[in-house]
């Protein structure tokens, strides 16, 4: 289908794919979730057009991913890449007072869904920002947003390319205070696509902090996620 008739149907069908995805998070609000249940939400939420909610992750690596930030009982959580929003789901509910979420796409249809997704009775207030992580002014957003609050968790899942998630690292680590956690996805050698290059920056850091990786399987061919501990100085350079 031409772009233009997707985006035609996409704007045709948001009034019921809003009515549906609203009915979902009630549904999913109406009883207090363990952390499990809520990365199944985040797998399964469904949903048409700008307010699908998904997550193209394995099941056990976003779980181990999530049960690791969750020890750390973060406060503030800063994604760059929100995608569809289910990773987003996950860290509202594991953030307490914020989640920063980053998007190159307009995220403007999504916001009224994604600022509810916190559970009811949290304190978690969600930022959607919309532009290119990499320019100097969208950095500039961000630590408005943080208002020199520290990040206790970090997620980069933006730009896949080896330059584009090594500027991401570069800019955006020192935002997470020592003892914080900055996680990379897609960390497997074997890639689908020649684009997918974040595994030579995990390489680079691997020798330079405590890190841990959550695979599902060695011989996989994509996915993949390795965690970086920040360190008493802070996220080591490269």
């Amino acid at each position: 289908m031409p772009s233009f008739l997707k985006k035609l149907s996409r704007r045709l069908r948001h009034p019921f794919n809003s009515r549906y995805a609203f009915a979902r998070l009630r549904a999913y609000h109406t009883q207090p979730r363990s952390l499990e249940q809520v990365v199944d939400w985040a797998m399964n939420f469904g949903g048409g057009g700008y307010m699908r909610v998904k997550t193209m992750q394995k099941p056990a690596e976003i779980t181990a991913l999530a049960q690791a930030v969750q020890a750390l009982q973060p406060r503030l959580i800063l994604e760059i890449g929100t995608a569809s929003g289910g990773t987003a789901l996950i860290w509202s509910y594991l953030a307490s007072e914020a989640l920063i979420s980053c998007d190159i796409k307009d995220m403007t249809p999504q916001r009224p869904l994604f600022s509810r997704f916190p559970p009811p009775g949290s304190q978690c207030q969600v930022s959607l920002l919309s532009g290119n992580s990499h320019e100097p002014g969208f950095r500039a957003q961000v630590e408005a947003v943080l208002d020199g609050r520290p990040v206790d968790f970090l997620f980069i899942d933006g730009d896949h390319t080896e330059a584009g998630v090594t500027a991401d690292y570069r800019d955006y680590k020192h935002l997470v205070r020592p003892g914080g956690l900055i996680a990379f996805h897609d960390i497997c050698e074997k890639q689908p696509l020649a684009s997918n290059q974040v595994q030579y920056l995990w390489r680079r850091l691997k020798p330079l902090a405590e890190v841990e990786e959550f695979i599902h399987d060695p011989q996989q061919s994509g996915f993949g996620i390795g965690i970086l501990r920040v360190p008493d100085e802070g996220a080591p350079d490269l």
